[in-house]
């Protein structure tokens, strides 16, 4: 952790370690693998060593990651919103995860805001906001699981970890680097070894992740590959797009789409991939690149975004065609990068 300060993890060894504390976890909004494992990793760590934990989600997580076996509670403030705000009142100190500004926490970015006591950020993205009191971020990380396993090394909680946090953590490394097939690093591989330590079944991770799908979401995929895909040889790229109306035709589920940004980097030559989807009220943008192409530059600059070099997410307030329209007109503008881009 080379761009935290130790006074900061002292200070977060002191807080969490000095009494027992109401804790409340939140990761961002739309919880991918890597932030629902952060939080679930964490928060049984944090509870096996005695304080009260609970998970606040802005809205619900993919079923396809709800087969862990710790037994942290979730609350999901969209159906439980009472229940949230209660336990928000209760809490001694907040804990962030895996996002790097209040507002990708959806709607409990104004709680998040609101809240006077201790917050604490642990989190992987670039160009965090000042929003909480110790903040750890961490850009060299594959994965937020990764950092938060290390955080625990270094406060001395990870003598509380068990086989149930380690199953989280790890299937927060095995989303977010794609089955290890990008944006690791070797300290990935060290924290990895050390999780296998808890005998945790890497089998069923395996297949609860990557093969635990609905029929309909491989229709849809089947779909989208075959009439939803534009490639664009001239600039190295392609994009999928996704109306709402598509969406309800293939009974589309939260996490249905997951993965599908990344099936046009298999083309030979391709190094830049776009998937729009279309949402109430915006297009949710998701980009994807290979080698030295910027995805995360290309988001923030024109769709309100951010994430990693070669991972990134952003939005538009555009129509569905308009956002689409300016996807492909800005293409030209980045012909030489993308030209140039070496892998």
């Amino acid at each position: 952790m080379k761009n935290t300060d130790i006074e900061i993890i002292t200070s977060i060894k002191a807080l969490l370690t000095a009494s027992k504390l109401k804790l409340v976890i939140i990761p961002h909004e739309n919880p991918d693998g890597d932030a629902i494992g952060s939080a679930l990793g964490l928060g049984q760590t944090l509870k096996d060593f005695g304080h009260e934990v609970k998970v606040l989600s802005s809205n619900d997580y993919p079923v396809f990651l709800k087969w862990f076996s710790t037994d942290v509670p979730v609350i999901i403030y969209d159906k439980e919103k009472k229940k949230a705000k209660s336990w928000l009142k209760e809490a001694d100190a907040m804990i962030c995860l895996d996002f790097n500004e209040a507002k990708r926490a959806g709607k409990l970015a104004k709680k998040i805001l609101e809240f006077e006591k201790k917050k604490v950020l642990i989190d992987h993205h670039p160009y965090p906001t000042q929003f909480c009191d110790f903040m750890v971020s961490e850009t060299s990380y594959s994965s937020t699981a990764e950092l938060v396993f290390d955080v625990l090394e270094a406060t001395g909680l990870h003598e509380n970890l068990s086989q149930k946090a380690a199953e989280a953590l790890y299937t927060g490394i095995v989303t977010d680097t794609g089955g290890f097939s990008h944006n690791f690093s070797k300290n990935t591989f060290k924290v990895v070894s050390e999780l296998l330590n808890y005998e945790i079944n890497t089998d069923k991770i395996q297949s609860s992740v990557f093969h635990n799908y609905s029929a309909d979401r491989m229709k849809l995929l089947g779909y989208c590959l075959n009439e939803k895909m534009q490639v664009f040889p001239e600039y190295r790229a392609a994009v999928i797009s996704i109306s709402k109306e598509e969406l309800k035709r293939f009974n589309f589920k939260s996490g249905d789409t997951e993965g599908f940004v990344n099936y046009p980097l298999s083309i030979k030559n391709v190094v830049f991939s776009a998937l729009f989807i279309e949402k109430e009220g915006h297009v949710k943008a998701s980009f994807r690149s290979k080698g030295n192409f910027p995805a995360n530059e290309f988001s923030s600059s024109h769709f309100n975004g951010g994430g990693h070099l070669n991972a990134a997410g952003g939005e538009s307030d555009l129509s569905f065609y308009k956002t689409l329209l300016k996807f492909t007109q800005l293409l030209p503008e980045y012909k030489h990068q993308l030209l140039e881009t070496t892998i």
